[in-house]
């Protein structure tokens, strides 16, 4: 099975779940992936550099 494209940029648009899931990889709207995304959005970085933030606050 192959991984689905995720645009990284919209993740942090997305409205959260009302509550975190704590699997060891998390979902996309998870609460805790959503605020760590927010927070990089802001920095103003490239896609290259948001799809890692987005695998490492995943991982978490």
């Amino acid at each position: 099975m192959g991984k689905k494209k995720i645009d990284a940029s919209r993740i942090a648009d997305l409205k959260p779940k009302k509550k975190c899931c704590r699997k060891k990889t998390r979902c996309l709207k998870c609460p805790v992936v959503i605020m760590r995304m927010k927070k990089v959005e802001n920095d103003g970085s490239s896609k290259k550099q948001l799809r890692k933030h987005l695998d490492k606050s995943r991982a978490a």
